[in-house]
């Protein structure tokens, strides 16, 4: 690093510092920054071993290696970041920063605002007690029996909107990330891929 060999525990910053192995420089990868409009059915995962379609298989042309910014279970669809930039990710993803996660949540059931207060204070499972979140007004169809509503949440368990709803006797039969801290999913087709806007990129930027 900068003509001296690097020891264990030492540091670099790859835009001031002179980084080679062998005598041969190390060039960073340029960062990418993309959002994909997840199908039901599709892993949010770089791989599968048993050769099943990941998000990753959804960007037709990224020229660097990308990981999904956290995860969406295989059954839900909606926004998922991926990028290369890992400075970002654990900006977005660590409990401390309470970034938010808003999903359009379908139940085949009539629940009412009072119920969904539950939601909204916390619901106890089985590794502890939920953040309080925000719930929309509950809209129902009386053609399909559903009732849609937004969810707004600031912590990323696994599958914790099914299970907190698996909880109240709501059994979740749709389930739809549409925001990710200050990205939205927009008119993006199901199984689309694109690169952030420049202005998205400076948004997103903006909370590392």
């Amino acid at each position: 690093m900068n003509g001296v060999s690097a020891k264990i525990g030492d540091s670099a910053d790859p835009d001031e510092d002179v980084i080679t192995v062998d005598g041969r420089a190390v060039d960073r990868e340029p960062l990418e920054y993309w959002v994909v409009h997840k199908p039901r059915g599709v892993l949010t995962t770089v791989s599968d071993t048993h050769g099943r379609q990941t998000v990753l298989d959804l960007v037709p042309n990224a020229a660097v290696r990308l990981f999904p910014v956290g995860r969406l279970d295989r059954d839900t669809e909606g926004l998922v970041i991926l990028t290369n930039d890992g400075v970002l990710a654990h900006a977005l993803l660590h409990p401390s920063h309470g970034r938010e996660r808003e999903y359009v949540v379908t139940v085949r059931a009539r629940i009412e605002k009072r119920t969904l207060s539950r939601l909204e204070r916390g619901i106890e499972l089985d590794d502890g007690l939920t953040a309080p979140a925000t719930a929309g007004r509950p809209a129902w169809d009386s053609r399909t029996r559903t009732t849609t509503f937004t969810l707004t949440l600031t912590e990323g368990r696994k599958r914790q909107i099914r299970r907190a709803l698996d909880a109240l006797g709501y059994p979740v039969v749709h389930l739809v990330r549409i925001r990710m801290a200050t990205l939205t999913l927009g008119k993006l087709r199901i199984g689309g891929a694109r690169r952030l806007t420049a202005k998205e990129r400076r948004a997103l930027l903006a909370l590392k």
